[in-house]
């Protein structure tokens, strides 16, 4: 067994590089115009960046800014039995930003330093609008679950962020050894 940068397992084989998940993930938008059908950018996305860093994703879910939508997607996949959520969008100040509200309840372990790092990131990068992100991150039950704001660059940004720190945390919640 051999170790790629990105952590994930790599198997040998006589003719070619097979790379094994790291883990499971769910995607959910929150995003009402995206839940009623317009077409979404953010998803495709942050699908492409996990899949590249060896994080298979179940599935996209969009969903309204509202506290039990938002809520029901993520204990879904918690029952589920995913290794990581990640939603996109709704960290705002506006009143339909609810996602931080509705995340909070739900982690069982509140894991600050992953947030700060997704503003200190988009803050460095001189995105001011990285400062306005209530986004939170945490643990629920085994799964990593992390807020990220909903623009493309946020998303760019926040994954590039946020992709090393939830492998270590998914090899550390399956107990994983690599």
């Amino acid at each position: 067994m051999t170790q790629m940068s990105l952590r994930a397992v790599t198997v040998a084989s006589m003719t070619e590089l097979e790379v094994l998940p790291v883990g499971r993930s769910l995607v959910v938008i929150v995003n009402d115009r995206t839940a009623h059908g317009d077409q979404d950018t953010s998803g495709p996305l942050v699908t492409e960046l996990l899949s590249e860093a060896g994080i298979v994703v179940d599935g996209v879910v969009a969903v309204e800014g509202d506290l039990t939508e938002i809520q029901n997607a993520v204990n879904t996949a918690v029952i589920g039995g995913v290794d990581l959520v990640v939603t996109v969008g709704g960290t705002g100040v506006t009143p339909r930003d609810v996602t931080p509200e509705a995340t909070q309840p739900l982690l069982d372990r509140e894991l600050l330093g992953i947030a700060e790092a997704i503003r200190s990131s988009g803050l460095a990068a001189g995105v001011t609008e990285a400062g306005l992100s209530r986004g939170v991150a945490g643990i629920s039950g085994s799964t990593l679950v992390v807020n990220i704001a909903g623009t493309r660059a946020a998303v760019r940004d926040g994954m590039a962020t946020v992709t090393p720190m939830a492998i270590q945390i998914i090899e550390q919640l399956s107990s994983l050894e690599i």
